[in-house]
């Protein structure tokens, strides 16, 4: 197989992002695109000059379809994926995977089931600095990792972000999964599973949504390590940032990007660097996330982030959730 055909399902913000990816990387085509709202459909087919439909059904009819690019409401993505499954596709879901472990486990039973490929759209792994911080960690010039913290706090949903599916947890997977599902997963990739999660958070100034707006969740490691995820939507003043101590030395990211911002990495004996993230390069990183998908059709691979990375995002997610209501310490697997 040379060229791989996709059909993007969902045409709004997230899937124009992942059609126009697509549409740049080498030796794939878009061939037809779908959402239930027909303006939005048309709009992206004609950018990219393509077919649109308003049923994804007719989508996963076509012969010259090898993979789906969804990008539906999170409530949405196991429906979708089984359905592309059980048509013989592979499956592209944007994150976070689903709201509950069970149409996670839907998904990958699926793929599995039908031989296809499915991987989930956790891009920060092919951010600049997700992708260094990671590295140095695991290059263990530095030792063992012992605490990782990362922060993404803003302000509440608004203007066209505030759509009502984003409000209710049911259908998003609420913040930690909507928006966190990402740094869940760079401390995970970075650290490893995680075994117990203890959190605290509340609803404080976001009342339009039926979660915790912010949320402190602290993360044990398999590995004896240890995490604290500062997520909020009650900031007037945002910041995306982090750091990484390990047995000799630290990593301190104050910026994920923008700017100046930089890596300092600082050992307890000797002198120590800094890396500016401006010049560390690395490919798009939507065209580089589609680009490996293809790479493991193509080649019959694994793709590097699986059904069971996006499940376990989900996992300590809720898990945290349950933290919160309860108080308690939460003991995976759930």
């Amino acid at each position: 197989m040379e060229t791989v055909g996709v059909g993007v399902i969902g045409c709004g913000g997230m899937g124009r992002s992942l059609a126009n990816g697509a549409n740049a990387v080498e030796d794939i085509e878009v061939i037809c695109v779908s959402d239930l709202q027909e303006k939005l459909a048309k709009t992206l087919a004609d950018n990219l000059r393509t077919e649109y439909t308003t049923d994804y059904h007719e989508l996963l009819g076509s012969d010259d379809i090898d993979a789906v690019l969804i990008a539906s409401p999170p409530f949405l993505h196991a429906q979708m994926a089984v359905d592309a499954a059980n048509a013989g596709k592979h499956i592209f879901s944007e994150k976070p995977m689903a709201p509950t472990l069970e149409d996670c486990d839907a998904m990958i039973d699926a793929a599995s089931k039908n031989g296809v490929k499915l991987t989930i759209g956790l891009v920060c792994r092919y951010h600049a600095t997700h992708s260094k911080v990671r590295e140095i960690v695991h290059s263990g010039e530095l030792g063992t990792p012992v605490n990782m913290m990362v922060h993404r706090i803003g302000g509440p949903w608004r203007g066209g972000h505030r759509t009502p599916w984003r409000l209710e947890r049911a259908k998003s997977g609420g913040s930690l999964m909507e928006i966190n599902a990402h740094e869940i997963d760079f401390m995970r990739w970075t650290c490893g599973d995680v075994k117990s999660v203890y959190a605290a958070g509340g609803q404080y100034v976001q009342e339009h949504t039926d979660y915790p707006d912010v949320v402190l969740a602290s993360l044990n490691f398999e590995n004896g390590a240890v995490g604290l995820l500062h997520s909020s939507h009650a900031a007037a003043v945002g910041g995306y940032g982090g750091r990484v101590d390990c047995e000799n030395g630290s990593i301190y990211f104050p910026q994920i990007w923008g700017g100046d911002a930089s890596i300092q990495i600082k050992p307890f004996e000797g002198e120590g660097r800094s890396i500016r993230i401006g010049d560390i390069k690395v490919p798009p990183p939507v065209q580089q996330e589609i680009r490996v998908f293809a790479n493991a059709i193509r080649n019959d691979t694994t793709p590097p982030i699986t059904g069971r990375d996006g499940r376990a995002a989900v996992e300590i997610a809720l898990a945290a959730y349950q933290s919160v209501e309860s108080g308690q310490p939460v003991t995976l697997p759930l």
